[in-house]
């Protein structure tokens, strides 16, 4: 079974779609969207073109659609297009909250229909570079993992700034930053979540959030992101008892530190630095810390594609089940509660 696939809402991630699902071999069929210079873009690629989209969902062939409409009519279009017989995949965050989630996924289930969400960023290099780090125990015991994401360019856009619609970056890029860390350790149970959640240049919606998990493996993640930060800081740094992980950007500049030669007991003097006395902050000498590459990852975004291509087809499983999807979105209304009420939440 190939993907015949109907794009309903042809922004800029519905074209993205579009320009990069058929490497995976999915044909785009059809595009809807309720603005006429996008559906007159859409015609002009070939395809054929809806103003809505229950006329999509009448075309039969049709049998795939992904739901790149603002986040707060992901559920009723889900319940649409299960109901019309097609498969579902919805853009992140695939509902707004878990009882939209369990609605949809029953009406998929009743349906008799495939859905999930398209949680590109498990493909992204410099995640799944740390994800080798942990599975292969590059460096000891972790205990610390800190995910940071920094933009300078302050605004949002669009429909993203108003609440109503399923704004803000606990929807845009937390579902994402959240995602990545239970993907690398599944296997971990989340003990407790902190947030401090903040609008700093919106009016209705977050643009600065700061979350921390503790997890029952000894590891403390810590998730934050900014429009408002105006020098980036590195992407991931990842502590761990046989060395450091630095990772600066989406491009993987960076490095793994570890100590040159077995620990030594401090001296008993004091060394005085720019810091003031200290012994345990002085300069190492050299050749105290060795730098080493990062381990060598491939990955590629339309794998997600080629992944429900072959769950259709009975050959995999889904890498994207939505339980995991509804746990994301637990721990975003925890992390809510959390910043509400400025106390810590007990979670699993």
């Amino acid at each position: 079974m190939q993907i015949k696939l109907g794009i309903i809402g042809y922004g800029g991630m519905g074209k993205w779609h579009a320009e990069n699902a058929p490497r995976a071999d999915v044909e785009i069929v059809a595009v809807c969207d309720v603005m006429e210079e996008r559906r007159k873009e859409a015609a002009e690629r070939g395809y054929r073109v809806y103003p809505d989209a229950e006329e999509l969902l009448k075309d039969e062939a049709v049998n795939t659609v992904i739901l790149t409409v603002p986040n707060y009519l992901h559920k009723e279009m889900c319940l649409k297009a299960a109901a019309a017989g097609k498969n579902v995949i919805t853009e992140k965050p695939a509902a707004m909250n878990v009882q939209e989630l369990d609605e949809m996924e029953e009406a998929c289930k009743r349906a008799g229909v495939f859905f999930t969400a398209h949680q590109n960023r498990r493909w992204d290099k410099d995640m799944l570079i740390v994800k080798e780090a942990y599975d292969k125990g590059m460096l000891g015991d972790i205990f610390t993992i800190e995910s940071k994401l920094h933009s300078g360019n302050g605004y949002m856009h669009e429909w993203h700034i108003y609440k109503k619609y399923g704004g803000g970056m606990i929807y845009d890029w937390g579902v994402h930053l959240i995602d990545q860390i239970l993907y690398m350790m599944p296997e971990a149970k989340i003990k407790s979540i902190y947030a401090d959640i903040k609008n700093v240049l919106h009016e209705e919606v977050d643009d600065y959030f700061k979350i921390i998990l503790k997890l029952d493996n000894g590891i403390t993640a810590h998730i934050e992101l900014s429009t408002y930060i105006l020098n980036y800081q590195p992407r991931w740094l990842v502590g761990g008892s046989k060395g450091t992980m630095i990772i600066q950007s989406f491009g993987c500049e960076g490095a793994v530190y570890r100590t040159g030669k077995m620990l030594e007991k401090l001296p008993p003097q004091i060394t005085e630095t720019e810091a003031g006395p200290t012994r345990q902050f002085a300069p190492v000498p050299p050749g105290g810390i060795v730098e080493e590459t990062l381990p060598e990852v491939q990955t590629d975004w339309v794998d997600f594609y080629r992944n429900v291509t072959n769950v259709l087809n009975g050959k995999e499983e889904s890498k994207i089940k939505i339980s995991e999807v509804r746990r994301v979105l637990a721990v975003m209304e925890a992390a809510r509660t959390s910043s509400e009420t400025g106390q810590a939440v007990l979670f699993e």
